[in-house]
């Protein structure tokens, strides 16, 4: 045999085998067939068969791959993190209360904001830090009612160490731990989380998730909080959204716009919890790491807190939770300023049954 039949089709060295004809049948029959009957090889396995299997094989890595990206992705984003010793004890702290308490803080802190960017936010260029926003969560012992309750920033309360001042005072003065433990002290109820949130973080958040939905009653006009918005339902992006919850400008004043800020922080938690942001990559994606640039929390504080913060949170915006301010009883004077009193008495019976993880009668609260 020559070496160009050794080369040909058919091979391993033989030349290839052709289809003979004139047998039986009279007919052709096919090569493949032929070395299948001499050989007694079992019928080869259908096209479709192998390509099942494929697919298969591509779904179970697709999914490994995601699995191993979404964990890479928390571990990342739960690293970047900002921390601060907020939950720190102190002599004569409350004791340990059932349930799961959240103090949540949106300050007006500049860090991180270049020049454009706090023009653009109409954020000024204040130094240091105070907070225009405290709310406590509480989060019932398997299941029940979560409450959410805004605590004005202009509430007149003794902060220790500093005599009685205005609520926001505990945070310019001592920051996140002096601020949780005025918090403690005036309600009775021992703290488990801690979230802050500044003014940058919070409109990229909003634009994370593609700007809220908001509906209001009568237009707002604030330019010192660099807001113009009519009156109706309107998408807010995140400059828009910063700026009415920050406003003032109502006869009500801070009254009003905890309630404001109540509202956009819900319509906030849907839109980041709802499927089409959920299911959405190129919403899921920025909206996580976003939530890393953009918290301070506790240094216990974990990235699965906060989702089961966002989570208990949700449920109170479905309306599933109860929502109001710590009950007002008027206004004073205190150091030349205007300060909010609470009521007392009822502000005793909403504490003392946060603190006991007792259902919150509803007459407790206000501004709902």
């Amino acid at each position: 045999m020559s070496d160009w039949a050794a080369e040909q089709p058919g091979g391993r060295g033989r030349p290839a085998r052709v289809p003979r004809s004139g047998t039986s049948g009279g007919g052709t029959r096919p090569a493949g067939r032929q070395r299948q009957q001499r050989s007694g090889a079992p019928p080869r396995r259908p096209a479709a068969g192998r390509k099942r299997k494929r697919w298969g094989l591509r779904i179970g890595v697709t999914v490994l791959v995601l699995v191993l990206l979404a964990t890479g992705l928390v571990a990342y984003v739960d690293s970047s993190l900002q921390r601060t010793d907020a939950l720190a004890d102190y002599p004569g702290r409350v004791a340990d209360t059932p349930g799961t308490n959240w103090l949540l803080v949106g300050s007006d802190s500049r860090q991180g904001l270049d020049e454009s960017r706090r023009e653009e936010l109409s954020a000024g260029d204040a130094a240091g830090r105070r907070t225009d926003t405290m709310m406590l969560l509480h989060i019932p012992e398997g299941g029940g009612q979560p409450v959410l309750v805004s605590l004005p920033r202009d509430s007149s309360v003794p902060i220790p160490g500093h005599g009685r001042n205005k609520l926001n005072a505990a945070f310019a003065l001592g920051g996140p731990r002096l601020l949780v433990r005025t918090v403690e002290k005036v309600t009775g109820v021992r703290l488990d989380h801690y979230a802050e949130i500044g003014l940058g973080g919070f409109a990229g958040l909003v634009e994370a998730v593609g700007g809220v939905r908001m509906c209001l009653d009568e237009p707002l006009n604030d330019p010192k909080a660099g807001i113009d918005l009519p009156k109706g339902c309107q998408q807010l992006d995140g400059t828009q959204a910063l700026g009415f919850v920050r406003s003032r400008a109502y006869p009500r004043g801070d009254l009003q716009r905890v309630e404001n800020q109540r509202a956009l922080l819900g319509a906030l938690i849907d839109k980041a919890t709802s499927p089409a942001t959920l299911l959405n990559p190129m919403r899921t994606v920025p909206l996580v790491s976003a939530a890393g640039d953009t918290f301070l929390v506790d240094n216990g504080d974990h990235l699965w807190h906060l989702a089961g913060l966002a989570w208990a949170m949700s449920d109170v915006s479905s309306g599933e939770g109860l929502t109001g301010t710590v009950p007002i009883a008027g206004f004073d004077t205190l150091r030349g300023q205007s300060v909010v009193e609470w009521d007392s008495a009822r502000a005793s019976r909403l504490f003392e049954a946060i603190a006991a993880d007792r259902p919150v009668p509803k007459e407790t609260l206000g501004g709902q």
